[in-house]
């Protein structure tokens, strides 16, 4: 199967006609900045450019400030970001708050495809697939508005001013009919694609997860105040049909899980696709590693992962370090960790490229952890390691072609668990899900005869440390409600001085990661302030 690594924009489809319409008389070209419908849908192979051009409006992750840094999870190296000086102080506006309004361009693209290709005289079993993975793409956008703004106008026809006057503009929809929409049409879309399909490709199990997730977060406390167990067990069951699919398994090594060998490996349900060499470069050795191998700048270290972070790490007896009996020494901290502690992590005394990572103070490193937010180095005194290729890490390499795994089966046996212990408790088939992800990093089984409350705990904790760098942790602490507790006050660092020749390890507050949060407001972004300009209809979210 070949991957649509391409996603070959409309701009290649016009330049093919173009360049096929030149034998003709110049009187019978159509204009060359346009692409008439009889030409584009008249086709299999025209079409589906244009069903590639969609599913490059994916958003990859933003190497610049990842969404991750917008959480407790980690902070950007350099100073003046979003992520801190707007976010993180919540001092954002309707007219410069970060949003994902962008995202009804590629929404208008789905209604196209979907009106146009419904009404072809293309093959049946083609059409059948592709609305399905178009449809699937409309819900993921949705969903990407829905869990940032909250309810949002939903548009499912083609819109035009010039035909359709102020009929275009939409009020939004209420939260509950957003998310309504969005789960019936993933409903939908997965009776219509295949279980596995070329890879990048939606597929059941894609629309499946995405279902599952939508219900996590409709029945997750920012939604569901009153607890209604109904929502919980929803959520399980649609996370339980993707399990049932026998399609996924969790991929052995979680140390390359995100490298680009193995793009596309048993593991993944759905990802976004990168081509090396090219402007579908991924760049995150580049932008989100480590700053000095050898004296050299190697990398802008835009994700330094918190103190806070680090500490959910487990011991390898997999108890948490604040657990009796753990063996956690808070002066070697680093010692008899978790594995994905030492896949995911840069820290002081570990290697990088052959070098040896210093973070002390004191000693002449590049490396020690910034005190001043001076941008100079780790705020944090960790750098990022989890999906990181040595062989990519060098300043503006655009070589890699590791994809974004934006669903993956981990997420889907941990939103099980969750679903499911908040619907019924922590019956075996809860155990058996976490169980299964914490022993592919060599940790022992979970102590049974858990209550629901101590099962909850040491979900959010897997979650958080299997799925840490991959932009869950804000859309987690949103719907848990969890936000206001840890995005108020700081994240911490790690300050190591030399004393009497023997490092002395102290938390301190991050350089720069003051956090404050407004629960009366700061659980949905405001509606951008330009979009209510132009829509009069549109209503800004309280508070703003």
């Amino acid at each position: 199967m070949k991957p649509i690594t391409s996603y070959k924009p409309i701009s290649l489809l016009i330049f093919l006609l173009v360049s096929i319409s030149s034998c003709k008389d110049f009187l019978e070209v159509e204009p060359r900045d346009q692409v008439s419908d009889a030409t584009l849908w008249s086709s299999t192979a025209n079409a589906d450019l244009f069903l590639h051009d969609v599913y490059a409006g994916i958003p990859t992750m933003d190497i610049g400030d990842p969404w991750e840094n917008y959480s407790d999870n980690s902070l950007n190296g350099q100073a003046g970001r979003v992520s801190g000086i707007l976010y993180g102080a919540s001092i954002y506006t309707p007219s410069n708050a970060p949003n994902r309004w962008a995202l009804y361009t590629q929404i208008r693209k789905c209604n196209l495809f979907i009106t146009k290709v419904t009404a072809s005289a293309l093959s049946d079993p083609w059409k059948t697939q592709r609305l399905g993975e178009a449809r699937f793409l409309r819900a993921y956008y949705y969903m990407l508005l829905w869990t940032a703004h909250g309810g949002v106008p939903i548009i499912t026809d083609v819109l035009n001013q010039s035909t359709q006057g102020d009929a275009i503009f939409r009020a939004r929809n209420t939260p509950e009919e957003t998310v309504k929409f969005i789960t019936d049409e993933c409903a939908a879309a997965a009776k219509d694609l295949p279980t596995t399909a070329e890879a990048g490709r939606a597929t059941k199990g894609a629309a499946l997860t995405l279902k599952a997730w939508c219900e996590l977060f409709n029945a997750s406390p920012l939604y569901n105040a009153a607890n209604d167990k109904a929502k919980w067990a929803l959520a399980a069951a649609t996370y339980k049909s993707v399990m049932d699919l026998k399609t996924y398994t969790l991929f052995p090594d979680y140390n390359t899980l995100f490298f680009e060998e193995n793009n596309n490996n048993v593991e993944v349900i759905f990802d976004r696709q990168h081509l090396g060499g090219t402007g579908l470069a991924n760049y995150r050795e580049s932008y989100l590693g480590p700053r000095f191998v050898y004296g050299t700048l190697t990398g802008f270290g835009h994700v330094d992962p918190t103190q806070d972070l680090v500490d959910e790490y487990a011991m390898a007896n997999g108890l948490p370090i604040t657990a009796p009996g753990s063996g956690y020494d808070p002066q070697n901290p680093y010692v008899n960790r978790e594995k994905r502690f030492y896949q995911s992590i840069v820290y002081d005394g570990s290697t990088w490229l052959g070098d040896l990572m210093i973070m002390k103070q004191g000693v002449g490193s590049l490396n020690a952890t910034d005190l001043n937010n001076s941008s100079v180095s780790t705020k944090t005194g960790y750098y990022l390691r989890k999906g990181m290729n040595t062989k990519y890490a060098s300043v503006n390499n655009n070589q890699n072609s590791a994809n974004l795994i934006l669903f993956r089966y981990a997420e889907v046996l941990l939103g099980y668990a969750e679903a499911q212990n908040e619907a019924v408790g922590p019956d075996e088939s809860v155990y058996s899900a976490v169980n299964l992800v914490r022993a592919r990093s060599e940790l022992p089984p979970l102590s049974p005869g858990m209550t629901q409350a101590q099962m909850r705990v040491a979900i959010h904790r897997e979650r958080r440390v299997e799925l840490a760098f991959e932009d869950k942790r804000l859309p987690d602490l949103m719907r848990l409600k969890l936000a206001e507790k840890v995005l108020n006050g700081t994240v911490h660092a790690m300050k190591i001085d030399m004393v009497g020749g023997k490092p002395v390890y102290t938390v301190i507050p991050a350089a720069g990661g003051a956090k404050t949060f407004y629960p009366e407001k700061n659980y949905v972004l405001p509606i951008p302030q330009s979009a209510i300009d132009k829509n009069p209809k549109l209503t800004q979210n309280p508070n703003y």
